[in-house]
Order: C-alpha cells, then sequence, then structure tokens
C-alpha cells in the first residue's frame, strides 16, 4: 500500500501536469484568436480610414478643380477684354495712319502755297528794283540833292516799305495759323466726345432690397419692431416697408451708408435669421469688409482704364467716388469719363495716353479725401498724390485742373479741358429750378448794370446773354468794349460751367414818311 502511494503522486502529478498544459494551450488558442479578431479589426479601421481619407481628398481635389475652373474663367474674361482693347487701339492706329496721310496732304499743299508767295515776292522784288530806279532818275533831276542825300532817302523810302509789306505778311502768318489751330483743336476735341459715349447717371437716395416673400417684412420689422429699430440704430439708414410687394426699401442721403446697409440687409435676408444680435453681427461684419470692396472696386476700375501700379490706399479711394456725387454727378462715373476723354485726345496728339487717362481719373481724388489736409480739392488731391508716390506730371494736372496752378505740361491742359467737357456736358450736372433761375438773372444784372445798357437777356440756358444799348449812348466802337467789360466781370462775379458768350447789339432806325 505505501508502496503505491507515491506510484499515485506520481501519476497525479503528471495528469496535473497535462491538465496544466491543456489549459494553457487553451488559453493560447484563445489568445491566438483575440488577436486575429484585433488584427481583423484593425484593418479594417485601416481601410475605412483610407477610404475616408480618400474621399476627403476627392472632395478637396474637386473644390480646387472649381477654383482653378473659377480663376481661369476670370482670367478668360480678362483676356477678351485686353482683346477687345487692342482691337480698339488698331482701330485708333488706323485713324492716325489716315490722319497722318490728311496731313500730308495738308503739307504738300502748303508747299505749293509757299511757292506761289515765293513768285509773288519775286515779283514784288521785281518790282521794288524797278522802284528804286525810277527813284534814282527822279533824285538825279534834282539839282540841290547830292548823291549821298538821295541814296539816303531812297534807303529810307525802301525801308518803311519793306516794313509795311513784312507786317502784313506776319499779320497773315499769324491769322492762318490761328485759324488752323482753332480748327484742329475742334476737330481733336469733338472726336474724343464722339469717341466717349457715357451715359447720363442720376443719383437717388434710395436702395430698394428685394425678398423672397411679403413674410419676411415681418421678421425685419421683429416683436414691436425691436429688429428694425437696431438695424437703423446701426446703420443710419432709415428702413420703409410698406405695400410694395417682394421689396424694402432703404432711404439715406449718404450713399456710403445706404450701400453698407443695402450689403448687410441682403445678407440677413438671405440667412432668414433676423433678430437684433445677428443684425449687429452683420452689420458689423459689413463695415469690416467694406474697405475691402472699396479696393476691390478702384481695382477694377483701374483694370478698365488699363492703369497699373497704383497704390493700394489710392485705390480704396477711387472706389470711394462710386459713393459720392458732385452736382448731382456721379464722382467716379465723372473721374472715368474725363480719364476716357484726356487719354483720347493724348491719343490724337501722340502724348503718354496712359498718364492721360491716370491723370484724368484722379483729378478730383481730394474730393473723397478726409481730415488732415486744408485747402481746395485740388490742392488735397495734389498733396495726397505726391504723398503716394504719383508722378510729377500726375500731380501737377491735379493741382492746376481748376487753374489753382499753372499747367507745367500739355497732360494737365488735356485734363483741365476734359473735365470741363464732362461736366459741362447737358445732363451732367443737377441744377435746381431756384439756382438755375438765379443765374440767370445774375447774368442780366451783371450786363444791366453798365451805362447805356437799354436791356438784356440771358437765353440758351445761360449760355449766352443779349445786350441791347442805347445807339445815342454807346457807338459801334464803344458796343465792343462794353462786350469785353460785361465778360470780364462776369468772369469775375459768377462761378458757371463752360463758356458765357456775350452779345452786344446796337440797333439804328432812319425813319421817314413819304407823303
Amino acid at each position: 500500500m505505501f508502496i503505491l502511494l507515491p506510484i499515485f503522486a506520481v501519476i497525479a502529478f503528471f495528469l496535473g501536469l497535462l491538465v496544466q498544459r491543456i489549459l494553457i494551450e487553451r488559453k493560447i488558442g484563445s489568445v491566438r484568436g483575440y488577436v486575429a479578431r484585433i488584427k481583423e479589426e484593425a484593418r479594417k479601421n485601416w481601410i475605412r480610414e483610407r477610404n475616408e481619407e480618400l474621399k476627403r481628398f476627392k472632395e478637396e481635389l474637386d473644390r480646387e478643380r472649381d477654383r482653378v475652373e473659377k480663376e481661369n474663367r476670370e482670367k478668360l474674361k480678362v483676356l477678351k477684354r485686353l482683346e477687345r482693347k487692342l482691337t480698339d487701339k488698331e482701330i485708333s492706329l488706323d485713324r492716325k495712319v489716315k490722319l497722318l496721310s490728311e496731313r500730308e496732304k495738308e503739307l504738300i499743299r502748303r508747299e505749293k502755297d509757299v511757292l506761289a508767295k515765293e513768285k509773288i515776292v519775286r515779283a514784288k522784288t521785281e518790282r521794288v528794283d524797278q522802284l528804286i530806279r525810277e527813284e534814282n532818275r527822279r533824285l538825279e533831276q534834282i539839282a540841290k540833292m547830292t548823291i549821298t542825300e538821295a541814296k539816303a532817302a531812297l534807303f529810307e523810302n525802301l525801308k518803311k516799305e519793306a516794313k509795311l509789306e513784312a507786317a502784313k505778311i506776319v499779320k497773315e502768318i499769324k491769322e492762318k495759323a490761328m485759324q488752323d489751330a482753332k480748327r484742329i483743336a475742334r476737330s481733336i476735341i469733338a472726336d474724343a466726345i464722339q469717341r466717349c459715349s457715357v451715359d447720363v447717371v442720376a443719383d437717388t437716395t434710395v436702395s430698394v432690397v428685394p425678398l423672397p416673400s411679403d413674410d419676411m417684412k415681418g421678421r425685419i420689422i421683429g416683436r414691436e419692431g425691436r429688429n428694425i429699430r437696431t438695424f437703423e440704430n446701426l446703420t443710419g439708414v432709415e428702413v420703409i416697408i410698406d405695400d410694395t410687394p417682394g421689396v424694402v426699401t432703404l432711404s439715406s442721403f449718404d450713399p456710403m451708408r445706404r450701400e453698407i446697409a443695402r450689403l448687410a440687409m441682403e445678407k440677413l435676408v438671405s440667412d432668414g435669421r433676423i433678430q437684433p444680435t445677428k443684425i449687429e453681427q452683420v452689420v458689423n461684419k459689413v463695415k469690416e469688409n467694406f474697405d475691402e470692396t472699396l479696393r476691390s472696386i478702384g481695382e477694377e476700375v483701374a483694370l478698365e482704364l488699363g492703369i497699373i501700379g497704383i497704390d493700394p490706399e489710392i485705390l480704396s479711394k477711387i472706389g470711394m467716388m462710386k459713393f459720392r456725387t458732385s452736382y448731382g454727378q456721379n464722382l467716379l462715373q465723372h473721374s472715368k469719363e474725363v480719364a476716357y476723354l484726356a487719354g483720347l485726345m493724348a491719343g490724337e496728339l501722340e502724348l503718354d495716353t496712359m498718364l492721360a487717362r491716370r491723370a484724368g481719373l484722379l483729378h478730383d481724388i481730394g474730393k473723397v479725401i478726409g481730415s488732415g489736409f486744408e485747402g481746395t480739392h485740388a490742392k488735397i488731391g495734389a498733396e495726397f498724390a505726391s504723398k503716394h508716390n504719383e508722378p510729377e506730371v500726375v500731380v501737377n494736372a491735379i493741382a492746376s485742373h481748376h487753374e489753382e496752378d499753372e499747367f507745367a505740361s500739355p497732360l494737365a491742359v488735356l485734363v483741365h479741358a476734359a473735365d470741363t467737357i464732362s461736366s459741362s456736358r447737358p445732363g451732367a450736372r443737377r441744377e435746381s429750378v431756384e439756382a438755375y433761375i438765379k443765374r440767370l438773372e445774375n447774368l442780366e444784372e451783371i450786363a444791366s448794370s453798365f451805362d447805356g445798357v437799354e436791356r438784356s437777356f440771358a437765353i440758351q440756358a445761360g449760355r449766352e446773354v443779349r445786350v441791347m444799348v442805347v445807339p445815342e449812348k454807346v457807338s459801334d466802337f464803344q458796343a465792343k468794349e462794353l462786350a469785353n467789360e460785361i465778360a470780364r466781370k462776369i468772369e469775375q462775379k459768377l462761378q458757371y460751367p463752360g463758356q458765357i458768350r456775350v452779345t452786344v447789339i446796337r440797333e439804328v432806325r432812319a425813319i421817314e414818311v413819304a407823303k
């Protein structure tokens, strides 16, 4: 019995080891299964994450492709605009070639005139020689005159005759030159005006914002009107909501405030969530981005005119011109028109077209400059342009476009002429009836203030004043002097665009009755 105990113990020990090994193998199998499941789950997660990453990459690639396509479309538009400009330049060059041909013909004609005048001069020279010979014979017949005295008298007569002939020729040449200069100037200005055809722009004090439905009007008003009051307080613009279907009206005399309010209202209507906090957020956001909007407007105008290298600060001021008016005329539209006119006239005179456009665009920039500068808008604009490294020619054109400074270049004269044309063309500037009537009354009052004037009439919308004088008090010579004096006094007393013609009429009637 005691012998069997060790045997049983050994057997039990080995059976325990066997059971333990079986349990360990089962645990190893379980662990291996768990590891296999983890690996499979990790592989599935990796495949899912990879698919999601591929999807995000594809979406980003699609967005990038859309952006590139949009940029390509914008560049294509710019290229088309440049192509149109090149076509216009080609047409302009053809016109210049034609003009040069006409000038060549004119020179040939003038050369013929000179040859004809040379023949006349030769004939006159021969006549002078003949007169000299006759004078010599006449002097020889005078016994009391010596040869020296005769020569001196002859020389004096010839000198007087030569001076008279020279004065006549100089007068003819001056008159011909003045006529040619006036004709060429009229041609250049008329051609520029005809080629620069722009619409007449009337500025208003209201903006209309379309609504998707009339239910939106209630949201804009808000409970007890709190939304509309918040909007008006933040923007300084009056919101008018009436029975007009599908629109809300914004009213303000400040165009920039009205534009900010219009952009904010459009964003609020598009979003649909209209309440005081949201209104404040949107209005503040629009105000923050408005400087960028102004700069963008300036960049578009510069691109349209083909002007490069303008300082960003100046571009912002150009954008502000869109929301400013001068005598009812939109300031940006007026400046673009002056730029086109100055460029066209510079092209006709073979001057720098781009500099002329640049000066024309910036000539009224002083009207949108805030505090920090003193003086007239021409002086302020010149200082601002000089501060931002504009060329001296452009600075002088800005400073002298109202003749406050001397013209330092032909471009300054062209900008002055273009500004006058743009300001004085029909419909360019709005004038109240009271101011119009007052200007006519002032014209008639100035004309009637001179001695000898019987009546005066302002006609052609104040472009001409006709003065009737008493013939017994004013002679024909005095009538011309009177017209000059009236014109000078009008220049001193009145402010007006363009020119005013003064016509003095002196009428004499001789009446008899046949019986």
